[in-house]
């Protein structure tokens, strides 16, 4: 018997580790037959939001967005994208990035089917038109070393252009794979892990973390983490980026 008081979720207020264990279930209007836990949102502090979607049978996402943009990306199973009248089957590892004023709607009637999701309000840039909307697959994107070390290795799925205000990326550590150093930034980060496990340090607590945990990191939140364990660690994440670093 499992003591029902344990957890491995925290909640802080510069960063989170969320675990499933904690996961509570909310209604979405537009989004039916799918069960949605919403990870990370601005009630917390944050400046993005993060959700993780899993599909019943006939399940179905439908919706407009405003001003917010969101990613949308296949953990597992797949499902039909319609948007901006384009349609395509989404498999695993596979994304679409829908701009702000687009339609969407996804369905499913794999069971299995899973989803993440980020969302952030879009930031104009003067000179820049707002991205298109964008299908693509991790699979084809390539993982070059990170800083010229080949235990880690970066995907970037989203172009690197100044239409953007969000980037998306996947990031794979082998065993014993580390950042190289303390990472202190402005950019605030949502991610989630899809595969293996390791150890992460977030404002100088230490936490142990692994496949389907997400977290949160504020800016200036420092960060590092290592895998450790048998296979590759792998994590998919947000950040904000090429705006403007003040407002005054």
């Amino acid at each position: 018997m499992e003591i029902s008081a344990l957890t491995r979720s925290v909640v802080k207020s510069n960063h989170a580790i969320i675990s499933p264990d904690g996961y509570i279930n909310s209604s979405v209007p537009g989004w039916t037959n799918c069960t949605v836990n919403v990870i990370v949102n601005e009630d917390m502090g944050a400046n993005l939001c993060q959700t993780f979607i899993r599909f019943n049978k006939d399940g179905k996402l439908k919706g407009k967005t405003k001003s917010s943009q969101i990613f949308f990306y296949v953990i597992d199973g797949h499902c039909t994208a319609t948007v901006d009248d384009e349609t395509r089957v989404l498999t695993k590892g596979q994304f679409v990035y829908v701009p702000i004023e687009k339609e969407y709607a996804f369905e499913s009637h794999l069971q299995a089917t899973q989803l993440l999701t980020f969302h952030k309000v879009y930031e104009y840039l003067e000179g820049y038109d707002v991205p298109p909307v964008i299908f693509g697959d991790a699979a084809n994107v390539a993982g070059p070393a990170y800083l010229g070390d080949p235990a880690l290795r970066l995907q970037v799925l989203l172009p690197d252009d100044h239409k953007f205000d969000m980037a998306v990326n996947i990031f794979t550590y082998d065993p014993g794979g580390h950042l190289p150093l303390v990472e202190t930034h402005i950019m605030e980060h949502g991610l989630m892990y899809l595969q293996g496990q390791g150890i992460y340090m977030l404002d100088n607590q230490w936490y142990p973390v692994k496949k389907g945990d997400s977290i949160w990191m504020a800016p200036y939140c420092q960060q590092w983490f290592t895998a450790m364990g048998k296979e590759p660690a792998v994590y998919i994440y947000y950040k904000n980026v090429n705006r403007f670093p003040t407002i005054v």
